[in-house]
């Protein structure tokens, strides 16, 4: 029997749909809007064609940022992934310790992204902070309003404390999703607990580990409101970030065609590197 199909379900979306087109297309065909034309104010617009695009493409400004932003995410990726991992496993699955260290974890991801940054800016300040004045106790010249190097350092390190508890969070969630009945056939058979993580839990935490990659990803390359409020994206321009840098060109220097040609270009590189990462990890399961 032919069974009709009720699409009127379809016009509660709709509200949804229009609301992310106002909030998400429209924008975004304003921008598109500013990186093909030039304009002297006056809302007098010409034709500038691709002329910005190549501007920001050829400029060692947008390259240097761009490499800066790339090592930044490496760093971040290669240090909050596993330490997540570790941590998750070694947090406890039953009793009153699993809500106390649940709330501590999710504590640093409750903060503000400016709270962050000012939290970090006093705590390492050379001469009171608790950090920067500890370090410099011991020998250590540690000044990052003044060394390019201490900054960064600075940075990961903020940028490693704020996040890796999402990370936690989700391995977490993954680890005690896992059946028992996996732990006790891995008993019975006298497997190590090395046999039981790369054999039983690092395959049932794949999907959670690509989740945990592509939001550190895409978090930590559009990464702004904390080193901003933290370095200034200083000293010099050793922490001057693509989102940064955008901002600067956008409302400092007030240039919105190569701002707009330049936001499309991080848009799409954000993009196509997080299909790459979710091409690339979901890759055995598609055979």
């Amino acid at each position: 029997m032919y069974k009709q199909l009720n699409h009127k379900a379809w016009f509660l979306v709709l509200p949804v749909v229009a609301l992310v087109a106002f909030n998400a297309i429209i924008p975004l065909m304003t921008v598109v809007n500013f990186s093909v034309q030039e304009t002297f104010g006056d809302n007098v617009f010409f034709w500038a064609g691709v002329l910005w695009f190549e501007q920001v493409l050829q400029s060692d400004r947008f390259h240097d940022a761009l490499l800066r932003q790339i090592l930044f995410t490496t760093i971040i990726l290669l240090i909050e992934v596993p330490l997540g991992l570790i941590v998750a496993l070694a947090m406890p699955r039953k009793g009153a310790w699993v809500s106390v260290c649940l709330v501590a974890m999710a504590l640093p991801l409750l903060i503000p992204w400016n709270v962050v940054g000012a939290m970090w800016n006093i705590f390492a300040l050379p001469e009171i902070g608790l950090m920067g004045k500890g370090l410099r106790s011991l020998g250590f010249d540690f000044n990052y309003t003044r060394q390019p190097l201490t900054a960064w350092f600075t940075v990961v390190l903020m940028d490693v404390w704020h996040w890796t508890s999402l990370v936690v969070l989700l391995c977490y969630a993954g680890l005690v999703s896992i059946p028992n009945d996996y732990y006790q056939a891995a008993k019975i058979d006298g497997a190590s607990a090395w046999s039981v993580f790369r054999y039983i839990q690092l395959p049932k935490l794949k999907r959670v580990l690509t989740i945990a990659i592509l939001l550190r990803f895409m978090d930590s390359f559009m990464i702004y409101t904390e080193v901003v409020v933290l370095t200034g994206g200083g000293p010099g321009n050793s922490t001057t970030f693509l989102s940064i840098d955008l901002v600067k060109m956008a409302l400092g220097q007030f240039d919105l065609g190569p701002a707009a040609a330049m936001s499309l270009i991080y848009f799409l590189i954000i993009l196509l590197l997080s299909w790459l990462f979710y091409t690339v990890m979901t890759r055995n399961e598609a055979k």
